[in-house]
């Protein structure tokens, strides 16, 4: 700042501001922004609930009160016709896990040099929402989402009668609302009866079922938590899915991943099997609930 005769202060008079600045700065704490934690510390697993506990400890209960090493599947919950627009739809909801599929065609084919003259296409996509998972996604589909809907495509594929529609296409739009582990599995289920309700002729329903190997024990139809806290990888540690065609006892996919011994994979399969067998009362009821109900008188459709 200028003085009275125009010119700057003098030089003692700046450095004793800047002496009384730095004499401040002295009684300041060094770091204002960091929080100084307790000296003493205690576990968290104090805090937690006794069925928090008995989750995060090695015992044979899991988090939602499921034992391990048994054929135990979360309840699940599902009905037919929800999207009017589509051929075909399906909503899904097994615990958290919550998925909506929609079946459009078949129709001719968009691009001509797709066709095929003797048997029909199966187009699918797979999408997360950008709600559907703990961290906020995006829109545009990543390589997990293509990678799920190509395996989506190889497990559908054989139990569909594409022979009986030449020339054309089916497509199939799974969208997963909230993913709270096994969604591959449960994508099959829910893919599987859109295209029964659309009416596109199969061979049978596709069920698909999900094992998370932890070692010498393993949990069936795993919840996200459980597919993430496995402890990385390891001897005998891995995830399988298999979509199998109940009625004909016939598994038409198999995804493994991870380090798995033989008689494991094996035993998974095995596991697995008896997983969608447990599913499919539920799959066809929904099913006949909703032929009945498009059968029905138009004053009956609500009842």
């Amino acid at each position: 700042m200028l003085n009275n005769s125009g010119l700057l202060p003098s030089t003692s008079a700046s450095f004793t501001l800047v002496v009384g600045y730095t004499a401040v700065e002295a009684v300041m704490p060094a770091d204002s922004k960091r929080v100084r934690g307790p000296e003493e510390s205690q576990s968290p697993l104090l805090f937690m609930p006794s069925t928090a506990q008995k989750a995060a400890g090695p015992e044979e209960s899991r988090g939602d009160g499921r034992q391990r090493d048994q054929v135990d599947v979360r309840p699940v919950f599902a009905r037919c016709g929800l999207v009017s627009q589509a051929k075909g739809s399906a909503y899904v909801e097994a615990g958290n896990t919550k998925l909506l599929c929609a079946v459009y065609g078949p129709r001719e084919a968009e691009r001509k040099d797709d066709t095929d003259m003797k048997a029909g296409r199966l187009v699918c996509d797979f999408r997360f929402a950008p709600f559907s998972c703990p961290k906020r996604g995006g829109w545009i589909q990543g390589s997990e989402e293509r990678d799920a809907a190509q395996a989506l495509q190889e497990a559908l594929r054989p139990g569909l009668c594409l022979h009986r529609y030449p020339r054309s296409q089916i497509e199939v739009n799974v969208l997963v609302l909230e993913h709270d582990g096994s969604v591959l599995a449960h994508a099959v289920t829910c893919a599987s009866m859109a295209l029964a309700d659309a009416g596109v002729e199969m061979y049978d329903v596709v069920l698909g079922c999900a094992l998370r190997q932890d070692g010498e024990s393993y949990l069936l139809d795993p919840t996200l938590a459980e597919e993430s806290g496995g402890g990385g990888g390891g001897e005998n540690r891995g995830s399988v899915t298999v979509a199998l065609l109940p009625s004909l006892a016939q598994v038409s996919a198999l995804q493994a991943d991870g380090e798995l011994r033989e008689d494991s994979v094996n035993a998974a399969v095995r596991a697995c099997m008896e997983g969608c067998h447990r599913l499919y009362p539920v799959v066809r009821r929904a099913l006949v609930n909703a032929v009945r109900k498009r059968a029905a008188p138009p004053g009956d459709a609500h009842s």
